[in-house]
């Protein structure tokens, strides 16, 4: 089947293909079958409701985020977002050079390569503390017991906020992403106004009490030589709250069950533990947290031989993009821990590749390291329930069994 028009003037389209992307029940299984088709088939197309174009291939997302002056990010991330006014960006990521380039320096100092090497002796006592708690033989919820608590544990911990409380900051981060845990629109609300007000107080706090966090620091930074407000710092503290634990916890739950999945891949690692850099890579890719954002044209373009009309949405398909053949050969649907190069797109690409990414790789590699150390095998050991969500990838519930 090829992609057809259907009465949208010269927007290619093939909403049989399409549909299933805003249907977040499609986001609960595999999708990965149908991205494969959607890149074959159809991998750029428009579909009609919201109004967006689709991008499942490689070369397009890689395109579109590198050229944020084609395609930008101010006009909406999320395709809720079409057509919606904020008075001012609820995100870092709703931002455009050289507005973006402002907020993220001053960001990227608190992920400066010397910070994240610091970091290195916390995470390894966090890890070791977790998996000294899990029993060999017995089942276990890996993402209650260590994907959820570690991420949260370090950001709150950079934050200023007590890690102990780990669980309610996962329900907030939770209530802030549609689809990622079941609750209803009226408890999401409550949670996120109740995150909000703790965050807020506790930047009015470190503006009376200097502190040794990363709130600290945002409150003492510039940008363009004026402070930083109190709404732009709860801007970027909430974002980096939600961002800074729910990309790790799917990469460690999610690549924990593609390795209890292809236990020859566990074995690599126990063999050779050199491979664990790579291996954090492949599961990157593997599990694209991160599921798709979307731009925005600034004026009319053609991307993959389509016209791009001026106000076009385009949707980023990220593990659509992480599966391309063309990009990664003909075993782009096989987990390799070995696999170089590696070019994946988990964290984006371009002025808004995650700052939190050096992060998110060492708990990933110290996570590998600790259990392949300590334990011989991994199996899944009961269903693996993801969720419904076509803006994080996650697996909510994973039971599986450490050897």
């Amino acid at each position: 089947m090829e992609a057809r028009t259907e009465g949208t003037g010269d927007r290619p389209t093939a909403p049989e293909l399409t549909a299933p992307l805003f249907d977040d029940r499609f986001y609960a299984g595999d999708p990965f079958p149908h991205y494969a088709r959607l890149r074959a088939e159809a991998p750029l197309v428009w579909h009609e409701d919201p109004g967006v174009w689709i991008a499942s291939r490689y070369a397009e997302v890689l395109a579109v985020s590198r050229d944020p002056a084609r395609l930008c990010s101010s006009k909406g991330i999320m395709t809720f977002e079409i057509g919606v006014e904020y008075p001012s960006p609820p995100t870092m990521m709703h931002t455009d050079p050289p507005e973006h380039t402002g907020y993220r320096q001053a960001v990227a100092v608190g992920f400066r390569p010397s910070r994240i090497k610091a970091l290195e002796v916390s995470v390894r006592e966090r890890v070791s503390r977790l998996v000294d708690s899990l029993p060999a033989g017995e089942v276990i919820d890996i993402v209650h017991h260590l994907a959820a608590p570690l991420p949260l544990m370090m950001i709150c911990s950079l934050l200023g906020l007590p890690e102990d409380e780990w669980t309610t900051f996962l329900e907030w981060s939770d209530a802030a992403i549609p689809g990622a845990a079941p609750m209803s629109d009226e408890r999401r609300a409550e949670l996120m106004a109740e995150s909000e007000g703790v965050l807020r107080a506790h930047i009015e706090e470190r503006r009376r009490v200097v502190g040794e966090d990363y709130v600290a620091d945002l409150v003492a930074a510039d940008i363009d030589g004026r402070p930083l407000t109190d709404d732009e710092i709860y801007m970027i503290v909430n974002q980096l709250l939600i961002a800074g634990n729910e990309t790790t916890r799917n990469l460690i739950s999610g690549g924990l069950v593609a390795l209890a999945e292809s236990p020859a891949q566990w074995r690599r690692l126990r063999d050779d533990p050199g491979l664990v850099p790579t291996a954090v890579e492949e599961l990157l890719r593997w599990t694209t947290p991160v599921v798709a954002f979307m731009r925005t044209a600034t004026a009319e373009t053609e991307l993959a031989g389509e016209r791009v009309h001026e106000g076009d949405p385009a949707l980023l398909v990220y593990p659509a993009a992480n599966r391309d053949e063309t990009e990664f050969g003909s075993t782009a649907e096989l987990l390799d821990v070995g696999r170089r190069p590696n070019h994946h797109l988990a964290f984006g690409f371009g002025p808004h590749v995650c700052v939190g990414a050096a992060l998110a790789r060492l708990e990933g590699r110290v996570v590998l390291e600790a259990l392949t150390e300590r334990f011989a095998g991994i199996e899944v050991a009961g269903p693996v329930e993801r969720t419904p969500s076509g803006i994080i990838a996650g697996v909510h519930r994973a039971h599986v069994r450490l050897t």
